[in-house]
């Protein structure tokens, strides 16, 4: 890491308060928040409230600085991190400003959880501004985020698509507000191609596969929940096994990273018991949970990266794939698109605006060597009383069985190749998928919200007289 770059001595630094999932847990929202704080910390001095559900370690306090110290090879890093049950609460966060004093209030993940802290935003901002990295949004225009949108003083969209929302929501009060795109990013020095006679690697083939060698494997590593479509993603690949003669199909491999069973998704092996009950389909779970480094194994064990997400804020697998140099087979859906680079008529890389929100339909054709796009064929409207409604696009499986069939049809160095060419362009400075490229966006994001935030106007009480009491006391009144 280039610790050097926007160097501020601590006591120079701004203070944010951070609040997300707690920075040290696997998920995908505490993997972003974790790289910001990492690739940061020479610039701002970090305080994360960090949540999760039932939190054992809920009213401790922890301080990261060493920890981040060894990370990033600085010596005066400033990280504490309070654990708490989900995000915390009013009561909690009045304590912690009182407390740790912070420049900015920053929020990582959908905003209706934190409803609570929106009730009091116009305290908040009498004195400090608040920060929301926009990690998931999808169309139609979600009009019942505005009033959250509007509490915000800036406005970081990991996605294309995402920007484009947040202005369409805002409308007229878009160009009062700051509106970054900063799309996530992952360690690549984690995240990167392993050479093929390289001994951890064909260990740790050796006991994914026991012992069983493949000439071509495709893998899915997301959670088994409905708009993953896993059983969708079954099927495809039966599809596709069904093309191929029985030795061509006992070569080939579908690599499931994720629960088998789950309330929030499906039964996988019944869906596999109905599907594919037969010895030449080959369809395994990984059981373990990898940590980094293993899940760069994981990939690097793998031709290929599938997921057919029906909505998708960005897909960190799909990243994670690339910067492994692996095609990726994906939907095209929400964040999925920017990972894609379609290719608009100026040959830029295309932004969703207000004529063209989405490249859902094909509009563009032109992608990235290592981007094989299924389009969605139908649309759902579904919706939730905390989101009321929200598009599915939904692919076919005969439609991702083909494309799985073109990566299959390419050579191990054909798929190497176009792999590569999307490592290529993820590390670079057009994409900046790195951690490194995240952190200066931020910086600079953050740097241009301090130089221009005004406080919210103070007001208070004048000539209040007394009103008549016309409210009886009674109990049951509350």
């Amino acid at each position: 890491m280039n610790s050097s770059f926007a160097y501020l001595p601590p006591d120079k630094r701004k203070k944010i308060l951070l609040i997300t999932d707690d920075i040290r847990v696997p998920s995908g929202i505490a993997t972003v928040g974790k790289e910001i704080v990492v690739h940061t910390a020479q610039h701002f001095n970090w305080v994360n409230i960090g949540g999760a559900i039932n939190h054992p370690e809920q009213g401790k306090r922890f301080d990261l600085s060493q920890a981040t110290n060894e990370t990033t090879g600085l010596t005066d890093s400033s990280v504490i991190l309070y654990p708490v049950h989900e995000y915390g609460n009013p009561d909690l966060l009045r304590q912690l400003i009182q407390i740790e004093k912070p420049d900015a209030i920053m929020l990582i993940t959908d905003p209706r959880y934190f409803i609570w802290l929106f009730s009091i935003e116009n305290e908040i901002r009498k004195s400090i501004p608040i920060i929301y990295l926009n990690i998931w949004d999808n169309y139609p225009a979600p009009l019942y985020n505005k009033p959250y949108y509007e509490a915000c003083d800036l406005l970081m969209g990991i996605s294309k698509q995402t920007v484009n929302i947040n202005k369409l929501v805002l409308g007229d009060k878009a160009d009062k507000k700051i509106i970054k795109y900063i799309p996530h990013g992952l360690n690549h020095e984690i995240f990167k191609p392993i050479d093929k006679n390289d001994s951890t690697l064909k260990e740790f083939k050796k006991n994914l596969f026991k012992e069983k060698e493949y000439d071509f494997v495709l893998l899915f590593n997301s959670r088994n929940i409905q708009r993953k479509r896993v059983s969708d993603t079954i099927l495809a690949y039966k599809y596709f096994i069904d093309k191929l003669s029985i030795e061509q199909a006992k070569k080939c491999c579908l690599v499931l990273h994720t629960e088998r069973v789950f309330e929030h998704g499906t039964d996988l092996e019944a869906v596999i018991e109905l599907l594919a009950n037969d010895e030449k389909y080959n369809i395994i779970f990984t059981d373990n949970r990898f940590d980094p480094q293993g899940m760069n194994l994981l990939y690097n064990s793998t031709d290929a990266q599938i997921l057919l997400t029906s909505n998708e804020g960005w897909g960190l697998s799909n990243t994670e794939a690339i910067l492994c140099g692996n095609p990726i087979i994906a939907n095209v859906t929400g964040g999925m698109q920017d990972q894609m680079r379609f290719e608009d008529k100026n040959g830029n890389w295309f932004t969703p605006d207000e004529t063209i929100p989405s490249n859902h339909k094909g509009t563009y054709s032109k992608h990235g060597e290592w981007a094989f796009p299924v389009f969605p064929t139908t649309r759902v409207l579904q919706g939730s009383p905390p989101t009321p409604y929200i598009w599915d696009d939904v692919v076919k499986a005969e439609d991702a069985a083909k494309q799985i069939m073109n990566v299959y049809k390419l050579s191990p160095e054909e798929r190497k190749a176009k792999g590569l060419k999307g490592r290529e362009w993820a590390i670079g400075e057009e994409a900046g998928f790195t951690g490194e490229i995240q952190g200066k966006r931020v910086i600079e994001a953050l740097d241009e919200l301090f130089s221009t935030w005004q406080p919210r106007e103070k007001f208070e009480f004048i000539n209040v007289n007394k009103v008549e009491d016309r409210i009886l006391k009674h109990e049951l009144l509350y």
